[in-house]
């Protein structure tokens, strides 16, 4: 059975970010001139995933809100003859068939994704983490896909990193096949640089298969007494392959301000409409220390 649904995980709180966050959604911060959510969504509908399930929690209408139409406001543009930004904004509504579920506790990533299992059923999924935005030619999630398709196997998307950063992220541990990918037998979530078993961080893509739904309710809490995902794939790995698949991707790690800014400015200087203009303004800023 092929991919075709996604999971949009968008149920923290955000408190990396905060005050921004403390009564706005994290996923709906701008990225230039769209929230993050939406960069997310469009790679999974790029990518041929039709229905994209997200994840929220009580404090994000907002992002059910984003996704919805907007019957006053298209009303508002059409009679102002804004034909193109009327188009732009009904675009969204009609990126993914959506469905929201709730996330009642905040009890880990592991948790959040026992949320969709009735949806997702006995399916392969992609699972997205909207604060990890690439920059590709090709969408992430189809680069999954396409190996999961090939090795049958859960795929996690990751990255090297500087040895400096490992203590913030999950890392892996394996050897490379002929083709690149790691078949992993090592998971560890924020290790200490001089314990980390490789420099490869789990980015916020994976390809997962089914079977990670009764291993998810068979972990026990773990780190942060949470459910952690890690602790699952690690369960999982006992019984079928896990991989690990560096994409051709620049990653920036959104939920974090430094990476917001940094990702901002590159998305706005592959924009024609700003980018001249922001290239401009950089040039002029007093860069030495």
């Amino acid at each position: 059975m092929g991919v075709r649904k996604a999971v949009v995980l968008a149920a923290g709180y955000g408190t990396r970010l905060l005050p921004a966050t403390k009564a706005q959604p994290k996923e709906t911060l701008p990225l230039v001139d769209k929230p993050i959510i939406q960069y997310t969504v469009e790679e999974a509908a790029a990518a041929g995933l039709r229905q994209v399930i997200i994840v929220t929690a009580a404090s994000k209408r907002a992002v059910e809100d984003h996704f919805d139409r907007s019957l006053e406001l298209e009303m508002t543009l059409r009679e102002k003859g804004d034909l193109s930004r009327l188009a732009e904004i009904q675009k969204i509504s009609d990126l993914a068939d959506f469905v929201y579920v709730r996330q009642n506790e905040q009890k880990g990533v592991g948790h959040a994704v026992l949320q969709v299992k009735d949806i997702v059923g006995d399916e392969p999924f992609v699972l997205m983490f909207p604060d990890d935005v690439p920059v590709a030619d090709v969408p992430v999630a189809k680069q999954l896909v396409d190996v999961f398709e090939r090795c049958h196997g859960s795929v996690l998307a990751v990255e090297e990193i500087a040895a400096a950063e490992v203590e913030q992220y999950g890392i892996v541990g394996g050897e490379k096949d002929a083709e690149g990918l790691v078949r992993v037998a090592t998971l560890v979530e924020k290790p200490k640089a001089e314990d980390a078993p490789s420099r490869l961080r789990i980015v916020g893509r994976y390809v997962l298969t089914p079977e990670i739904f009764e291993v998810l309710e068979r972990t026990p809490p773990g780190k942060g007494r949470e459910v952690q995902l890690t602790d699952g794939l690690a369960t999982l790995m006992q019984t079928q392959p896990v991989f690990a698949c560096e994409v051709e991707a620049r990653w920036y790690d959104t939920g974090r301000p430094l990476g917001l800014l940094r990702a901002s400015i590159e998305m706005g200087l592959r924009r024609s409409d700003i980018g001249p203009g922001l290239r401009d303004f950089l040039r002029t800023l007093p860069l030495d220390d």
